[in-house]
Protein backbone atom coordinates (compact mmCIF):
# COMPACT_ATOMS: atom_id res chain seq x y z
CA UNK A 1 0.00 0.00 0.00
CA UNK A 2 1.33 3.45 -0.95
CA UNK A 3 1.69 5.85 1.98
CA UNK A 4 1.06 9.53 1.18
CA UNK A 5 1.91 12.43 3.50
CA UNK A 6 -0.07 15.66 3.10
CA UNK A 7 1.80 18.57 4.66
CA UNK A 8 -1.25 20.61 5.73
CA UNK A 9 -4.67 19.56 6.96
CA UNK A 10 -6.56 22.70 7.95
CA UNK A 11 -7.94 23.66 4.53
CA UNK A 12 -10.80 22.08 2.55
CA UNK A 13 -8.49 21.24 -0.37
CA UNK A 14 -6.46 19.04 2.01
CA UNK A 15 -9.65 17.15 2.84
CA UNK A 16 -10.39 16.60 -0.87
CA UNK A 17 -6.87 15.31 -1.43
CA UNK A 18 -7.03 13.03 1.61
CA UNK A 19 -10.31 11.50 0.48
CA UNK A 20 -9.02 11.09 -3.06
CA UNK A 21 -5.78 9.34 -2.11
CA UNK A 22 -7.63 7.03 0.30
CA UNK A 23 -10.13 6.06 -2.40
CA UNK A 24 -7.17 5.31 -4.67
CA UNK A 25 -6.00 2.75 -2.10
CA UNK A 26 -3.39 4.82 -0.26
CA UNK A 27 -2.66 5.16 3.44
CA UNK A 28 -2.99 8.88 4.10
CA UNK A 29 -1.08 10.81 6.77
CA UNK A 30 -1.30 14.51 7.61
CA UNK A 31 1.42 16.74 9.12
CA UNK A 32 0.10 19.99 10.56
CA UNK A 33 1.19 22.70 13.05
CA UNK A 34 -2.37 22.90 14.44
CA UNK A 35 -2.43 19.25 15.44
CA UNK A 36 -6.15 18.49 14.89
CA UNK A 37 -7.59 19.69 11.61
CA UNK A 38 -10.39 19.45 9.07
CA UNK A 39 -8.65 16.74 7.04
CA UNK A 40 -7.39 14.98 10.16
CA UNK A 41 -10.99 14.52 11.30
CA UNK A 42 -11.74 12.44 8.21
CA UNK A 43 -12.10 8.68 8.40
CA UNK A 44 -9.83 8.57 5.36
CA UNK A 45 -6.78 9.82 7.31
CA UNK A 46 -4.85 7.12 9.15
CA UNK A 47 -2.82 9.46 11.41
CA UNK A 48 -2.21 13.16 11.93
CA UNK A 49 1.08 14.49 13.28
CA UNK A 50 1.68 17.85 14.93
CA UNK A 51 4.80 19.59 13.60
CA UNK A 52 6.35 22.97 14.46
CA UNK A 53 5.22 25.82 12.19
CA UNK A 54 7.87 26.79 9.63
CA UNK A 55 7.66 30.49 10.56
CA UNK A 56 9.07 29.54 13.97
CA UNK A 57 11.99 27.70 12.41
CA UNK A 58 12.46 26.22 8.96
CA UNK A 59 15.07 23.67 10.07
CA UNK A 60 12.89 22.22 12.83
CA UNK A 61 9.89 22.05 10.49
CA UNK A 62 11.77 20.19 7.77
CA UNK A 63 13.40 17.87 10.30
CA UNK A 64 9.99 16.95 11.70
CA UNK A 65 8.61 16.18 8.25
CA UNK A 66 11.68 14.14 7.29
CA UNK A 67 11.38 12.13 10.49
CA UNK A 68 7.73 11.30 9.76
CA UNK A 69 8.71 10.19 6.25
CA UNK A 70 11.41 7.86 7.60
CA UNK A 71 9.44 6.49 10.56
CA UNK A 72 6.19 5.91 8.67
CA UNK A 73 7.69 4.67 5.42
CA UNK A 74 6.14 7.48 3.36
CA UNK A 75 6.27 6.91 -0.40
CA UNK A 76 5.09 10.34 -1.56
CA UNK A 77 4.98 13.78 0.08
CA UNK A 78 2.27 16.06 -1.32
CA UNK A 79 2.29 19.74 -0.26
CA UNK A 80 -1.15 21.33 -0.10
CA UNK A 81 -0.94 25.12 0.11
CA UNK A 82 1.41 27.94 1.12
CA UNK A 83 3.67 25.52 2.99
CA UNK A 84 4.78 24.25 -0.44
CA UNK A 85 7.59 26.82 -0.52
CA UNK A 86 9.03 25.27 2.64
CA UNK A 87 8.28 21.65 1.77
CA UNK A 88 10.17 22.00 -1.53
CA UNK A 89 13.35 22.16 0.58
CA UNK A 90 12.78 18.54 1.65
CA UNK A 91 14.24 17.46 -1.68
CA UNK A 92 17.67 16.60 -0.27
CA UNK A 93 16.43 15.27 3.07
CA UNK A 94 14.25 12.37 1.95
CA UNK A 95 15.25 8.73 1.40
CA UNK A 96 15.55 7.69 -2.23
CA UNK A 97 12.33 5.69 -1.93
CA UNK A 98 10.24 8.79 -1.15
CA UNK A 99 8.95 11.15 -3.82
CA UNK A 100 8.00 14.81 -3.54
CA UNK A 101 5.20 16.24 -5.68
CA UNK A 102 6.64 19.65 -6.40
CA UNK A 103 9.65 21.19 -8.10
CA UNK A 104 13.08 22.01 -6.57
CA UNK A 105 13.01 25.00 -4.19
CA UNK A 106 14.83 27.42 -6.48
CA UNK A 107 12.16 26.93 -9.17
CA UNK A 108 9.26 27.07 -6.73
CA UNK A 109 10.52 30.28 -5.10
CA UNK A 110 11.21 31.90 -8.48
CA UNK A 111 7.49 31.68 -9.28
CA UNK A 112 6.29 32.51 -5.77
CA UNK A 113 8.25 35.76 -6.19
CA UNK A 114 5.71 38.01 -7.93
CA UNK A 115 8.37 40.09 -9.68
CA UNK A 116 10.45 37.16 -10.93
CA UNK A 117 7.35 35.33 -12.15
CA UNK A 118 6.39 38.25 -14.38
CA UNK A 119 9.93 38.35 -15.79
CA UNK A 120 9.85 34.60 -16.45
CA UNK A 121 6.49 34.70 -18.24
CA UNK A 122 7.37 37.82 -20.23
CA UNK A 123 10.57 36.15 -21.45
CA UNK A 124 8.38 33.39 -22.90
CA UNK A 125 6.29 35.97 -24.75
CA UNK A 126 3.27 35.33 -22.54
CA UNK A 127 0.92 38.15 -21.56
CA UNK A 128 1.59 39.70 -18.13
CA UNK A 129 1.12 43.26 -16.85
CA UNK A 130 4.00 45.70 -17.21
CA UNK A 131 5.76 45.62 -13.83
CA UNK A 132 8.66 47.27 -12.01
CA UNK A 133 10.23 47.10 -8.54
CA UNK A 134 8.83 49.57 -6.02
CA UNK A 135 11.38 52.35 -5.57
CA UNK A 136 12.58 52.31 -9.18
CA UNK A 137 12.21 55.06 -11.74
CA UNK A 138 10.24 52.63 -13.90
CA UNK A 139 7.72 52.14 -11.10
CA UNK A 140 7.31 55.89 -10.69
CA UNK A 141 6.68 56.25 -14.41
CA UNK A 142 4.10 53.46 -14.30
CA UNK A 143 2.25 55.17 -11.45
CA UNK A 144 2.17 58.47 -13.36
CA UNK A 145 0.76 56.78 -16.47
CA UNK A 146 -2.38 55.32 -14.89
CA UNK A 147 -3.79 53.00 -12.21
CA UNK A 148 -1.35 50.52 -10.68
CA UNK A 149 -1.32 47.65 -8.21
CA UNK A 150 1.30 47.58 -5.45
CA UNK A 151 1.92 44.27 -3.70
CA UNK A 152 4.64 42.55 -1.70
CA UNK A 153 6.92 40.28 -3.68
CA UNK A 154 6.21 37.50 -1.16
CA UNK A 155 2.65 37.33 0.14
CA UNK A 156 -0.55 35.32 -0.09
CA UNK A 157 -4.33 35.82 0.09
CA UNK A 158 -4.00 39.42 -1.08
CA UNK A 159 -2.17 40.50 2.06
CA UNK A 160 -0.54 43.91 1.63
CA UNK A 161 -2.05 44.54 -1.80
CA UNK A 162 -3.23 48.05 -2.69
CA UNK A 163 -4.66 49.58 -5.87
CA UNK A 164 -3.77 53.19 -6.68
CA UNK A 165 -6.29 54.51 -9.19
CA UNK A 166 -5.80 58.27 -9.07
CA UNK A 167 -2.07 58.68 -9.75
CA UNK A 168 -1.48 59.10 -6.01
CA UNK A 169 2.16 58.77 -4.89
CA UNK A 170 3.64 55.32 -4.43
CA UNK A 171 4.49 54.18 -0.88
CA UNK A 172 8.17 54.32 0.07
CA UNK A 173 10.25 51.30 -0.81
CA UNK A 174 11.38 49.05 2.05
CA UNK A 175 14.47 46.93 1.44
CA UNK A 176 13.27 44.51 4.10
CA UNK A 177 9.93 43.99 2.39
CA UNK A 178 10.37 44.34 -1.38
CA UNK A 179 7.28 45.05 -3.46
CA UNK A 180 6.34 45.20 -7.11
CA UNK A 181 4.29 47.80 -8.98
CA UNK A 182 2.10 46.48 -11.80
CA UNK A 183 -0.03 48.24 -14.34
CA UNK A 184 -3.66 47.72 -13.32
CA UNK A 185 -5.52 45.62 -15.89
CA UNK A 186 -9.24 46.31 -15.99
CA UNK A 187 -11.34 43.19 -16.41
CA UNK A 188 -12.68 40.01 -14.84
CA UNK A 189 -10.50 37.99 -12.49
CA UNK A 190 -10.11 34.26 -13.03
CA UNK A 191 -8.02 31.61 -11.30
CA UNK A 192 -6.64 28.25 -12.31
CA UNK A 193 -5.34 25.04 -10.82
CA UNK A 194 -3.25 22.61 -12.84
CA UNK A 195 -1.87 19.12 -12.28
CA UNK A 196 1.36 18.79 -14.25
CA UNK A 197 3.78 15.94 -14.86
CA UNK A 198 7.13 16.52 -16.58
CA UNK A 199 6.02 19.64 -18.43
CA UNK A 200 2.72 18.06 -19.49
CA UNK A 201 -0.63 19.41 -18.36
CA UNK A 202 -2.68 16.51 -17.02
CA UNK A 203 -5.65 18.73 -16.16
CA UNK A 204 -6.38 22.44 -15.74
CA UNK A 205 -9.39 23.89 -13.95
CA UNK A 206 -10.41 27.50 -14.63
CA UNK A 207 -12.75 29.14 -12.15
CA UNK A 208 -13.79 32.51 -10.76
CA UNK A 209 -14.95 33.78 -7.40
CA UNK A 210 -18.71 33.73 -6.78
CA UNK A 211 -18.51 34.98 -3.17
CA UNK A 212 -15.45 36.85 -1.92
CA UNK A 213 -14.00 37.27 1.56
CA UNK A 214 -11.71 40.23 0.93
CA UNK A 215 -9.60 39.12 -2.03
CA UNK A 216 -10.12 35.39 -1.32
CA UNK A 217 -12.92 33.44 -3.00
CA UNK A 218 -15.01 31.35 -0.60
CA UNK A 219 -17.48 30.24 -3.28
CA UNK A 220 -16.32 29.45 -6.80
CA UNK A 221 -17.75 28.86 -10.25
CA UNK A 222 -15.95 26.77 -12.85
CA UNK A 223 -15.78 28.23 -16.32
CA UNK A 224 -14.23 27.39 -19.69
CA UNK A 225 -11.71 29.90 -21.04
CA UNK A 226 -9.60 28.28 -23.80
CA UNK A 227 -7.19 31.24 -23.97
CA UNK A 228 -6.30 30.78 -20.29
CA UNK A 229 -5.89 27.02 -20.66
CA UNK A 230 -3.56 27.57 -23.63
CA UNK A 231 -1.50 30.12 -21.65
CA UNK A 232 -1.08 27.62 -18.81
CA UNK A 233 -0.19 24.75 -21.13
CA UNK A 234 2.61 26.76 -22.72
CA UNK A 235 4.01 27.91 -19.37
CA UNK A 236 4.01 24.36 -17.97
CA UNK A 237 5.76 23.04 -21.08
CA UNK A 238 8.43 25.76 -21.06
CA UNK A 239 9.23 25.22 -17.37
CA UNK A 240 9.00 21.42 -17.44
CA UNK A 241 6.78 21.64 -14.38
CA UNK A 242 5.78 18.69 -12.22
CA UNK A 243 3.36 19.24 -9.36
CA UNK A 244 0.43 21.53 -8.74
CA UNK A 245 0.68 25.01 -10.23
CA UNK A 246 -1.91 27.79 -10.25
CA UNK A 247 -2.34 31.29 -11.66
CA UNK A 248 -4.51 34.35 -11.23
CA UNK A 249 -5.57 36.10 -14.45
CA UNK A 250 -7.35 39.26 -15.52
CA UNK A 251 -9.16 39.06 -18.87
CA UNK A 252 -9.21 42.49 -20.47
CA UNK A 253 -11.96 43.98 -22.65
CA UNK A 254 -10.39 42.42 -25.74
CA UNK A 255 -10.48 38.93 -24.25
CA UNK A 256 -6.72 38.77 -23.64
CA UNK A 257 -5.73 36.97 -20.39
CA UNK A 258 -2.99 38.62 -18.33
CA UNK A 259 -1.42 36.46 -15.64
CA UNK A 260 -1.04 38.71 -12.60
CA UNK A 261 0.65 36.15 -10.35
CA UNK A 262 1.57 32.52 -9.96
CA UNK A 263 0.92 30.18 -7.03
CA UNK A 264 3.24 27.17 -7.43
CA UNK A 265 0.83 25.01 -5.43
CA UNK A 266 -2.75 23.75 -5.37
CA UNK A 267 -5.70 26.14 -5.08
CA UNK A 268 -9.45 25.78 -4.60
CA UNK A 269 -9.76 24.57 -8.18
CA UNK A 270 -9.06 21.04 -6.89
CA UNK A 271 -12.61 20.93 -5.49
CA UNK A 272 -14.06 20.63 -9.00
CA UNK A 273 -12.28 17.35 -9.78
CA UNK A 274 -13.08 13.86 -8.58
CA UNK A 275 -10.62 13.24 -5.75
CA UNK A 276 -9.67 9.72 -6.80
CA UNK A 277 -8.72 10.99 -10.26
CA UNK A 278 -6.53 13.70 -8.74
CA UNK A 279 -4.75 10.99 -6.78
CA UNK A 280 -4.19 8.84 -9.87
CA UNK A 281 -2.84 11.82 -11.81
CA UNK A 282 -0.40 12.59 -8.98
CA UNK A 283 0.65 9.00 -8.25
CA UNK A 284 1.21 7.95 -11.88
CA UNK A 285 3.50 10.31 -13.87
CA UNK A 286 2.34 8.79 -17.16
CA UNK A 287 -1.37 8.99 -16.31
CA UNK A 288 -3.37 9.29 -19.52
CA UNK A 289 -6.84 8.83 -18.12
CA UNK A 290 -9.26 11.73 -17.73
CA UNK A 291 -9.48 13.70 -14.52
CA UNK A 292 -13.23 13.74 -14.16
CA UNK A 293 -15.02 16.98 -13.32
CA UNK A 294 -17.74 16.96 -10.68
CA UNK A 295 -21.23 17.83 -11.83
CA UNK A 296 -21.47 20.93 -9.63
CA UNK A 297 -20.58 24.13 -11.49
CA UNK A 298 -20.55 26.22 -8.29
CA UNK A 299 -19.15 25.19 -4.89
CA UNK A 300 -18.77 26.98 -1.56
CA UNK A 301 -17.01 26.85 1.77
CA UNK A 302 -20.16 26.93 3.88
CA UNK A 303 -18.94 28.48 7.13
CA UNK A 304 -16.91 31.18 5.38
CA UNK A 305 -19.93 32.01 3.19
CA UNK A 306 -22.15 32.06 6.28
CA UNK A 307 -19.85 34.69 7.78
CA UNK A 308 -20.05 36.77 4.60
CA UNK A 309 -23.85 36.46 4.58
CA UNK A 310 -24.01 37.65 8.17
CA UNK A 311 -21.75 40.56 7.25
CA UNK A 312 -24.02 41.46 4.32
CA UNK A 313 -26.99 41.52 6.70
CA UNK A 314 -25.19 43.89 9.08
CA UNK A 315 -24.10 46.12 6.18
CA UNK A 316 -27.63 46.14 4.76
CA UNK A 317 -26.31 45.37 1.30
CA UNK A 318 -26.33 42.14 -0.69
CA UNK A 319 -27.96 40.02 2.02
CA UNK A 320 -30.66 38.29 -0.06
CA UNK A 321 -28.36 37.23 -2.92
CA UNK A 322 -25.84 35.98 -0.35
CA UNK A 323 -28.51 34.04 1.50
CA UNK A 324 -29.79 32.46 -1.71
CA UNK A 325 -26.27 31.44 -2.69
CA UNK A 326 -25.64 30.01 0.78
CA UNK A 327 -28.82 27.93 0.67
CA UNK A 328 -28.42 26.55 -2.84
CA UNK A 329 -24.68 25.97 -3.32
CA UNK A 330 -22.96 22.66 -2.56
CA UNK A 331 -20.38 22.76 0.24
CA UNK A 332 -16.89 21.52 -0.63
CA UNK A 333 -16.41 19.57 2.62
CA UNK A 334 -19.75 17.83 3.14
CA UNK A 335 -19.91 14.09 2.43
CA UNK A 336 -22.57 11.97 4.15
CA UNK A 337 -20.17 9.01 4.03
CA UNK A 338 -17.53 11.06 5.87
CA UNK A 339 -19.54 13.65 7.85
CA UNK A 340 -17.27 14.38 10.79
CA UNK A 341 -14.98 16.93 9.09
CA UNK A 342 -17.95 19.18 8.29
CA UNK A 343 -19.68 18.66 11.65
CA UNK A 344 -16.51 19.31 13.67
CA UNK A 345 -15.33 22.25 11.56
CA UNK A 346 -15.89 24.87 14.30
CA UNK A 347 -13.53 22.92 16.54
CA UNK A 348 -10.88 22.11 13.96
CA UNK A 349 -10.94 25.69 12.65
CA UNK A 350 -10.79 27.29 16.09
CA UNK A 351 -7.13 28.43 15.79
CA UNK A 352 -8.07 30.34 12.62
CA UNK A 353 -11.29 31.68 14.14
CA UNK A 354 -9.46 32.89 17.26
CA UNK A 355 -6.76 34.66 15.26
CA UNK A 356 -9.40 36.23 13.04
CA UNK A 357 -11.23 37.59 16.09
CA UNK A 358 -8.18 38.81 17.99
CA UNK A 359 -6.42 40.31 14.98
CA UNK A 360 -9.53 41.72 13.32
CA UNK A 361 -8.58 39.97 10.08
CA UNK A 362 -10.43 37.78 7.59
CA UNK A 363 -10.08 34.00 7.64
CA UNK A 364 -8.05 33.94 4.44
CA UNK A 365 -5.52 36.38 5.86
CA UNK A 366 -4.73 34.33 8.96
CA UNK A 367 -5.28 30.77 7.70
CA UNK A 368 -1.74 30.40 6.37
CA UNK A 369 0.27 33.02 8.27
CA UNK A 370 2.29 30.41 10.14
CA UNK A 371 3.18 28.40 7.04
CA UNK A 372 3.70 31.04 4.35
CA UNK A 373 7.02 32.07 2.81
CA UNK A 374 7.59 35.80 3.19
CA UNK A 375 11.26 36.34 2.41
CA UNK A 376 13.76 36.00 -0.39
Amino acid sequence: MTTVLLTLGRLPKALDLARGFAKAGCRVLVAEPYGWTLAGASRHVAREFKVPPPVKGKVAYLAALAEIVRREGVDLVVPVSEETMHVAHLAGLLPESAGLFTMPPEQVLALHDKARFVETAAAMGLTVPVSAPLGSAEAEALARSGPVVVKPVFSCSGNGLSILRGREPLPPADAGAPAVVQRFVEGGEHSTCTIAQGGRVVATMVYRGAVMSGSVAVAFERVDVPAISAWVERFVAETGWSGFISFDFIIDAGGVPYAIECNPRATSGVHFWEGEDIARAVLEPGWQGPVRVRRHRTLQQFYACLTETQGAMLRGKGFWPSLKSLATTRDVSWDWRDPWPFLSMIGTSWPIIWQSITKGARFGEVATQDVGWYEG
